[in-house]
């Protein structure tokens, strides 16, 4: 029972060993301890500041970005804008440059045509021209080969232009 009830003596000198060591810590351990824990605080609060600017600079950093990101995108819409602009344009040059290389080809090969077709046509006539010589020449050769077949046609002559 005495750890229950405890004497007065105990209590005496539980008291005074209490009260030396709470005087023993106030005066060489309370003001490092107190330091060291202000410290700390000190050192949480200035981390909680840190990572508080370091938010900001990334929510700014992000704003940015963004921003970067939407400049971008309108010049790769711009870009992609104008190259389908210049292909569209080098299209519409290329029909235009066959179109006038095709009429050009159809005029230069009608006017060889044309070309053609009259030296064909001026071959033909002669051609027919010589073989109605060669016929006239045979009929005459053949209708004047006599003394008698040469006057008769005198006659002939001269009765077509007595009568005319």
């Amino acid at each position: 029972m005495e750890l229950v009830t405890p004497s007065l003596g105990l209590i005496f000198w539980t008291t005074l060993a209490f009260v030396v060591l709470l005087f023993l810590l106030k005066k060489f351990a309370w003001k490092p301890i107190l330091e060291a824990v202000n410290e700390r605080g000190e050192k949480i609060e200035g981390a909680l500041l840190a990572a508080e600017k370091a938010k900001e600079e990334m929510a700014e950093l992000n704003a940015k970005n963004d921003e970067m990101r939407k400049v971008a995108l309108a010049e790769r819409d711009a870009l992609m804008k104008e190259a389908r602009e210049m292909r569209a344009d080098m299209i519409a040059d290329a029909k235009v440059k066959a179109g006038t290389e095709a009429d050009s080809m159809l005029a230069s090969a009608r006017e060889t045509i044309s070309q053609e077709k009259a030296a064909a046509q001026g071959e033909i006539k002669t051609q027919v021209a010589n073989l109605s010589i060669a016929i006239a020449e045979k009929l005459v050769k053949g209708e004047l080969s006599t003394d008698d077949k040469q006057k008769a046609l005198v006659d002939n002559l001269v009765n077509d232009v007595n009568l005319n």
